[in-house]
């Protein structure tokens, strides 16, 4: 799997832009603030229909514009696949892939899978479980469209649930409705915990090699899936915390509270773990990520590393290159030197200057 191009119109600081990708290593590069994390953004975009940054589609469109366009050419198994996608202030972006309008973003999912690595990533540990919460979703998201479906009504029934609760301030006669909202955010959520913890069981399959390899044999990483519903079932937890929701106005239990639990030689390293050691298992992380996704669409992801290597020490950063060598990977960086004097090749040279670019090899 390979992007072969992206062009641009009236996209955040790019008027105009025709871009065409080598098939291995792609380097972006200039100083801050000039349009880098644009470009992996766009492509992150095209193949997920959203922003890795949680930006809203109208905040995407070029200031003084009305709507933007992006086109993205895709080859996946010899066939190639042009995905477009118009975004408009005022109403839902239109996608098309071959010319086909398509109505639903799972329809878009499979046709390319991207491995997003930004500096925020490194701190998935440390940081709260949101976080932890997003990359599990990101993921799945992109691998599974029934999971995409379950957490897409999931979402959307909570919310409900939550105004429902407000609601009963004032109107204490909807109180029976509650039920029905129970019922199904029960039915839901439990089909949304298991998938995430047989994901992260096939996670911590793959890891644990990684990790040791990374640590030079002096650590042992597991992973573990944290529901805040207890031993007990979905719908008991929401049975039994019900007072208390409609005290606080808030669904108290269910995926949207679960988390993420990293020990290494059985130490808790969210609360108890250097941030070296947070560092390095949010490395091995993204790293299973990847050989996880090889091992599922038994393909190679296309892999967007937005200036992380000026994060990572030497060895970090040679482990992590000579782990990709086999992929498309575009990488956004500041300078060249990170890869001087490193075997790792590079196959096309972009310099990012406001807005506008220019190949160097």
């Amino acid at each position: 799997m390979i992007i072969k191009s992206l062009k641009l119109k009236n996209y955040r600081n790019y008027e105009l832009l025709d871009l065409n990708f080598d098939p291995k290593t792609n380097i972006l590069y200039g100083d801050n603030a000039q349009g880098k994390t644009n470009i992996l953004e766009a492509l992150y975009l095209s193949g997920t229909t959203k922003s890795h940054r949680g930006t809203k589609d109208r905040d995407l469109i070029q200031f003084g514009c009305g709507e933007s366009h992006l086109e993205t050419i895709a080859n996946k198994h010899g066939v190639d696949y042009k995905i477009d996608m118009h975004l408009k202030k005022n109403s839902p972006k239109g996608i098309a892939v071959n010319k086909i309008p398509i109505r639903r973003a799972g329809e878009l999912f499979g046709i390319v899978h991207f491995v997003f690595f930004s500096p925020e990533d490194l701190n998935v540990i440390k940081d709260g479980p949101a976080g932890r919460r997003r990359f599990i979703d990101f993921e799945l998201s992109q691998l599974d469209k029934v999971y995409l479906s379950n957490l897409s009504n999931y979402n959307r029934i909570i919310n409900q649930r939550n105004s429902l609760l407000k609601e009963l301030s004032f109107q204490k006669n909807l109180i029976d409705t509650l039920d029905i909202w129970d019922m199904q955010l029960a039915e839901y959520g439990t089909k949304i915990i298991e998938r995430r913890k047989e994901f992260i069981k096939q996670v911590n399959e793959i890891i644990s090699n990684i990790h040791y390899k990374l640590t030079g044999g002096k650590e042992r990483i597991a992973l573990s899936y944290e529901a805040s519903i207890g031993n007990m079932t979905l719908e008991e937890c929401l049975r039994k915390n019900r007072e208390k929701d409609m005290k606080f106005k808030s669904t108290s239990a269910g995926p949207h509270r679960d988390d993420l639990c990293f020990r290494v030689d059985n130490l808790d390293i969210r609360k108890f773990g250097s941030q070296g050691q947070q560092r390095t298992a949010a490395l091995s992380l993204k790293l299973s990520e990847i050989e996880l996704v090889k091992v599922l669409i038994r393909d190679t992801p296309v892999l967007l590393l937005d200036d992380v290597l000026s994060e990572l020490d030497k060895h970090r950063q040679n482990y992590l290159l000579d782990s990709i060598h086999d992929i498309q990977t575009v990488i956004t960086c500041t300078g060249l030197d990170e890869f001087v004097n490193h075997r790792f090749s590079i196959n096309k040279i972009f310099h990012v200057k406001n807005g506008s670019i220019a190949r160097e090899n």
